[in-house]
């Protein structure tokens, strides 16, 4: 099968349609992934965060109450400035329109100790999405967190399954899974750049 990527059209004629199509807002299911999300992370505290393809903010809100500094990016217009809307009065997260992973963040925004990958990887064909996980992985400080998390059931606009981006990810150097929440719906890894060694919460506060 040819490689492929979906198409930024079909993301601007998603947003056209409807300000919230996923009903990231409505959705019980959509609001306990995101709590769980942000449950996982090992850190009480990040200094630094990019959350690429966020949508119209529904996690970036939840994201934002960890972070001292949080850039959130997506390749349509629309998300973007109902995120802008949502996010107006939090002066330490900043919005803006980018394609990933082609465009990334400035070396001036990073290191980040917090990248979170979500419902993102299986829109990309295997040149995306390698380069989409070498550019997250590159811009990891040492010991910094990679969130993934994504949907499993089969869709026609993806060009792969969140279980094969996932593996991926596994498979990565440079990579260790400290977390992995499964379910029939989505999955959820947690990974910490390295070296230093990946260390669990309990270890980094000394309990064993």
């Amino acid at each position: 099968m040819t490689a492929r990527r979906t198409p930024a059209e079909y993301f601007d004629h998603m947003y056209a349609d409807a300000e919230d199509p996923w009903s990231f807002e409505t959705r019980w299911y959509e609001q306990r992934k995101h709590d769980l999300t942000v449950s996982c992370l090992p850190r009480p505290r990040y200094r630094s965060a990019f959350e690429p393809g966020c949508s119209t903010g529904a996690l970036t809100s939840r994201l934002a109450q960890r972070c001292d500094r949080l850039l959130a990016v997506d390749i349509a217009a629309a998300p973007v400035a109902t995120a802008r809307k949502r996010l107006s009065d939090q002066a330490h997260v900043r919005v803006e329109q980018m394609r990933v992973p082609e465009e990334w963040p400035a070396a001036v925004d990073g290191p980040f100790d917090l990248v979170v990958l979500s419902e993102l990887g299986y829109y990309f064909d295997d040149a995306g999405l390698e380069l989409l996980i070498t550019r997250a992985v590159e811009s990891l400080e040492p010991g910094g967190a990679l969130v993934a998390v994504h949907w499993r059931p089969a869709v026609a606009e993806h060009v792969r399954g969140g279980d094969d981006v996932h593996r991926r990810l596994g498979a990565r150097d440079g990579l260790a899974r400290t977390a992995h929440h499964q379910e029939e719906d989505f999955l959820l890894d947690v990974f910490l750049r390295v070296p230093p060694p990946a260390r669990s919460v309990a270890q980094v506060e000394g309990l064993w």
